[in-house]
């Protein structure tokens, strides 16, 4: 299983970055895709999901700013952010989870920092 992570980069508050994660060795329409993140010296934490059949969540500091979607034809999940703010600044990671089980599978990060 491999999980693509790549969109980041360095933004300034107010702007835009649209992060993809291209999966690879799934079946990408039967998984449930996150994207979560991790600021130095904080934990990890969720930013936003999609099931298999489409439904989204937001944490509270991603709502009405980003929008998950996925695209099973190109087994990529993308995650559009759009006014970044400084909290922001993250690596951020896709995880895959199967809609029948609960092995995580974890891609590598890719950093967003929003300057102030």
């Amino acid at each position: 299983v491999q999980l693509q992570a790549s969109g980041g980069g360095l933004v300034q508050a107010g702007g835009s970055l649209r992060l993809s994660c291209a999966a690879s060795g799934i079946v990408f329409r039967f998984y449930i895709m996150g994207w979560y993140r991790q600021a130095p010296g904080k934990p990890r934490e969720l930013v936003a999901t999609i099931t298999d059949r489409g439904s989204t969540d937001y944490a509270d500091s991603a709502k009405g700013r980003f929008t998950i979607s996925r695209d099973n034809a190109k087994n990529t999940v993308y995650l559009q952010m759009n006014s970044l703010k400084s909290e922001d600044t993250a690596t951020y990671y896709c995880k895959a989870r199967p809609s029948y089980g609960s092995v995580d599978y974890w891609g590598r990060g890719t950093q967003v920092t929003v300057s102030s």
